[in-house]
């Protein structure tokens, strides 16, 4: 019996501001170049109000969700659990939802006071992104958001490893793993971020506990994750930790393991003006290709196509009719 949803997916909800900056404005600001930091409220206004007025565009983000609206997109069904406030920030969070055609945990009636998360992403000219995220009222993250009934009528649970810094988000990730593993629902995770792995190795390793079905990182991650030095030794010892796994290795490409083998996945060239949201495109067409009946080698295809092309324009989306045309370029119509 076929399930209503392909993925379900829990994460941060976050509205991003995605900003151009100079390479200067690191060392000036004390900002660390190329990871996700989390900062408070004071801060992120403080690096706000030094951004001034080069907000470039102001979007629904969030690495789980961004992956949910790319399947959607792509012609699958989605549910996305995560947390908003009740303010002008959630307002449209929630709004962006339904218009991507996703169910979602979340009702305009009932959303709580608060703030909502928002984050800085700042992109310098080597196209790098970094970001400083307030996750305000996302960061309380819990149990309370899982849709236990949608989970189980699930193909996939896909879950963002950002959560992994909230002690109530961590919960959340290992109770949605357990009702998925009861229920003969497949786990899908990914790591998110170098420094999720790095700073929170322990609790990471809590969630994927014996085994997840499928692990999305990229090479820093694998290395960081397993404590080894180079890419062939990651991937050897990550069979321990998922049952299939794809290590995303930026301009050369991807690595998938089915299971069995190995398959190499091939970059497709493009001039980088953004990497923001490269990962999360690259698991969202890929859920939607073997979710959809195509093989890994097909899947990965398709994925490595969007997110190269995720890469070569501002933000981590891509509109409706782009990935229909990398769809039907794939697998036809």
């Amino acid at each position: 019996m076929s399930k209503k949803y392909d993925v379900y997916a829990i994460g941060n909800a976050l509205v991003d501001y995605v900003i151009e900056v100079e390479e200067s404005f690191f060392a000036e600001q004390n900002v660390e170049k190329s990871l996700m930091t989390l900062v408070d409220a004071d801060r992120q206004q403080e690096l706000t109000a030094a951004i001034k007025g080069l907000i470039k565009e102001k979007q629904g983000g969030g690495s789980a969700a961004n992956t949910i609206v790319a399947l959607s997109k792509l012609g699958g069904n989605g549910y996305y659990s995560c947390k908003v406030a009740n303010d002008e920030d959630g307002r449209v969070y929630l709004k962006d939802l339904h218009d991507n055609g996703l169910d979602t945990n979340l009702k305009e009636d009932n959303l709580p006071s608060g703030i909502t998360g928002k984050c800085l992403v700042m992109v310098s000219p080597d196209a790098e992104r970094t970001m400083n995220t307030y996750l305000g009222i996302t960061s309380d993250f819990s149990e309370n958001e899982i849709d236990e009934d949608a989970l189980v009528n699930s193909e996939y649970l896909f879950i963002e490893g950002y959560l992994v810094t909230s002690p109530t988000g961590l919960e959340a990730m290992k109770k949605a793993k357990k009702i998925a593993e009861e229920n003969g629902v497949k786990v899908s995770l990914t790591f998110s971020d170098p420094s999720m792995v790095k700073y929170f190795r322990d609790q990471m390793q809590e969630v994927v506990g014996a085994s997840v079905d499928l692990l999305f990182c990229n090479e820093e991650e694998a290395m960081l994750f397993t404590g080894t030095e180079n890419v062939e030794d990651a991937r050897e010892s990550l069979k321990k930790s998922a049952k299939k796994f794809v290590i995303t290795q930026g301009k050369n490409g991807a690595i998938i393991f089915d299971g069995d083998t190995f398959i190499d996945i091939e970059p497709y060239a493009v001039t980088a003006v953004d990497t923001n949201g490269a990962g999360d495109m690259y698991s969202g067409a890929f859920l939607y290709g073997i979710t959809a009946g195509h093989n890994y080698a097909s899947a990965g295809k398709l994925a490595s196509k969007a997110s190269s092309e995720v890469v070569a324009k501002y933000g981590p989306r891509l509109d409706f009719h782009k990935l229909q045309e990398l769809k039907t370029e794939v697998f036809g119509k």
